[in-house]
């Protein structure tokens, strides 16, 4: 696997959703595999994107920030988000989506 490296600043927290997307203009769907505040990672067709394509995505109704693939392996691709996903936003995706919350975030959130 010949992927640059990505520095990642959050943990991923893994969520299975399918996810619209547009990857330059054209709108396609993608298995959303995991998320942070700073990107995630997506599974599509082969060859559905390419690195330094801008990506905007609605995930759960939710519109992520606007991201630049920066890495494609086969099937997946890695997306950095320019902006930052609110963590509350991450939290609610994960309670609406079968997402997983930390066992400190679950804790809090039966309070």
């Amino acid at each position: 696997m010949n992927m640059p490296a990505v520095s990642r600043a959050k943990e991923r927290r893994p969520l299975s959703l399918m996810v619209k997307s547009r990857v330059q203009s054209r709108v396609i769907y993608v298995d959303m595999i995991d998320i942070s505040e700073g990107g995630c990672k997506i599974r599509g067709t082969r060859g559905f994107a390419n690195i330094g394509d801008r990506v905007t995505m609605k995930i759960g109704g939710v519109n992520a920030p606007l991201g630049t693939v920066v890495w494609v392996e086969d099937r997946f691709a890695g997306v950095a988000f320019e902006g930052q996903m609110h963590q509350a936003v991450l939290d609610h995706l994960m309670l609406t989506n079968g997402g997983l919350l930390s066992p400190e975030k679950q804790r809090l959130h039966r309070l």
